[in-house]
């Protein structure tokens, strides 16, 4: 069990990574965003065009981005949406008895679900063609527009990263369920932290 736990821990570190990466995220789309604005009411003012679609759809992307990274982030620290009004009152082993079966039944069969679809059309995306050959990537149809392949490739990193983070949260659950309070503790600690 204590090489589950360190493994665990070692998820939970690079989930407080990725979460910390999503924050300053935010910054650079407050900027881009930002800078579209004034570059937008600028370009006009002064008969230029200041601004392109690539920023605009570099926002578009940094913002998934955000998302993308958060979801493991969130799920680690419990900031989900849940319906409380029996699991509150639970103690803490109930409550690990049923995050764990969510998990294994629900949760992680989901990102796995969720990698399986997403593969193909990201394999398409980056060129892959029906043959197995491989052609050009996908770009956006908006003029002066980025590529698709880079963002569609984070829906993936994002399940695989949340299944991560699921599997991370199994192994904390159990761990309550066997009567390790520690770690029921560590868990609420991180929960109420992030409130």
């Amino acid at each position: 069990m204590k090489a589950l736990l360190m493994f665990a821990h070692w998820i939970d570190g690079l989930t407080e990574r990725v979460g910390g990466l999503a924050n300053w995220i935010v910054i650079i789309v407050v900027v881009v965003g930002f800078y579209n604005v004034v570059a937008r009411y600028l370009g006009r003012f002064v008969g230029m065009r200041l601004s392109s679609n690539i920023f605009i759809e570099l926002q578009w992307y940094l913002f998934s981005l955000i998302f993308f990274f958060g979801f493991a982030y969130i799920l680690k620290h419990g900031v989900n949406v849940r319906v409380d009004f029996l699991y509150t009152n639970w103690s803490e082993k109930q409550k690990a008895w049923v995050d764990f079966l969510g998990t294994l039944l629900f949760l992680i069969p989901l990102c796995l679900i969720g990698i399986y679809v997403t593969y193909n059309p990201v394999m398409t995306s980056w060129g892959r063609l029906p043959n197995g050959n491989w052609g050009t990537w996908e770009v956006s149809p908006d003029p002066e527009g980025l590529p698709r392949a880079p963002i569609k490739t984070m829906i993936i990193v994002a399940f695989a990263l949340l299944l991560l983070q699921s599997v991370a949260q199994a192994i904390k659950h159990w761990a309550v369920i066997q009567g390790r309070t520690e770690i029921a503790d560590q868990i609420r600690a991180e929960v109420e932290g992030i409130e």
